[in-house]
């Protein structure tokens, strides 16, 4: 796994809000498939199915088009860093299904700045250039970074639109699997939303929680753990260094 700036993907982007609210259309990998469709065949995934299905029938735009994509791309087994996002970006084109990635081709947004300038600052990392490699972590994901928003869509322009809807109680049932299952792992928490998910990581197995300030430029730089300087990549790496 290599979680810097130089691993990312780009390409040109091709469908950007969600069509449909079929769950069989938003593939995930063999691993997730149990715990998701039984999500889904819950009262609370049918909820939620209802509440997208009606959103869409008023002409709602929400993205992304794929909500289960970090499933998709990243297998049970596999993950070894997980990071933990709110929900996706609220402009259009801009979400790709993956907690603080970027559409290939779309600007990279300030939150993702502040992680590759700290990515620069701890690993020696170079800051991406524009429009190549641009700002997708598919890669990231690809190599076992499970990269979760803890609500999986929401409506253009509208931020936390769809917060307390039903997706909490999957992404809450993901990261306790994840914690659960196999070797240990880090958890990234950045910011008080991600670290109410600390009590979903049980103590005693061996897990690494990093937590600081969010990214976002309202508190990267702002105590009481600045998010510039939090040094999490290169504990990262030694961590998984001696557990690979």
């Amino acid at each position: 796994m290599n979680l810097t700036s130089q691993s990312l993907n780009w390409g040109e982007p091709s469908v950007t809000q969600l069509q449909g609210c079929d769950p069989q259309a938003w593939p995930v990998t063999s691993g997730w498939k149990a715990l998701v469709d039984t999500f889904f065949e819950g009262s609370t995934g049918r909820t939620l199915l209802e509440f997208l299905e009606q959103r869409l029938a008023a002409g709602a735009v929400i993205f992304p088009p794929a909500p289960l994509r970090a499933l998709e791309l990243t297998e049970p087994e596999n993950v070894r860093v997980v990071i933990l996002g709110q929900d996706p970006y609220h402009g259009r084109g801009q979400a790709e299904g993956l907690a603080f990635s970027v559409a290939p081709g779309v600007g990279i947004p300030p939150s993702l700045k502040n992680i590759f300038k700290e990515i620069q600052r701890d690993l020696g990392e170079p800051l991406p250039a524009f429009p190549v490699p641009g700002g997708s972590l598919a890669s990231w994901a690809e190599q076992g970074v499970l990269l979760l928003n803890t609500c999986l869509t929401v409506e253009e322009g509208q931020p936390a639109s769809h917060a307390k809807k039903g997706w909490e109680a999957l992404t809450d049932s993901i990261i306790c699997h994840v914690a659960e299952q196999g070797r240990p792992k880090v958890f990234m928490l950045w910011g008080a939303h991600a670290q109410a998910k600390r009590v979903l990581i049980p103590e005693g197995r061996g897990h690494l929680v990093l937590m600081s300030n969010h990214p976002s430029p309202l508190s990267a730089l702002r105590p009481p753990i600045p998010f510039i300087g939090n040094g999490h990549f290169g504990e990262a790496k030694e961590f998984r260094r001696t557990h690979d």
